[in-house]
């Protein structure tokens, strides 16, 4: 595993109070192996479908039990902050779940 990285939310959250507070949510920091867009065969073989033309980078983490990893969510780590664009169990156990997502750029007014 090589890079630290935080799964986000962004949906509203009701505290103990009652209060709705708004902004990101961390549901977990976990370590998880990245692997950046390159010119391999595999990559070649991801972007040739049109739905996955703008994918940036590809996550692979431990399973966390009683998170639901889908396209919702955002992944966060040292290089920025990425939106998820797929979710899937690797090879169907329940152990690993893949992530491939696309680099938000932000914008200053």
């Amino acid at each position: 595993m090589n890079t630290f990285v935080d799964i986000i939310t962004t949906a509203p959250v009701k505290d103990a109070e009652g209060f709705v507070t708004h902004g990101d949510t961390v549901l977990a920091s976990v370590r998880a192996f990245k692997e950046v867009r390159n010119t391999s065969a595999k990559w070649e073989h991801i972007i040739g479908n049109a739905a996955f033309s703008s994918i940036s980078a590809m996550f692979r983490f431990r399973k966390i039990p009683d998170v639901d990893v889908d396209t919702t969510l955002f992944i966060s780590d040292a290089d920025g902050r990425y939106n998820i664009v797929s979710a899937e169990d690797v090879r169907g156990r329940g152990m690993y779940v893949e992530v491939l997502a696309e680099k938000t750029e932000g914008s200053v007014k």
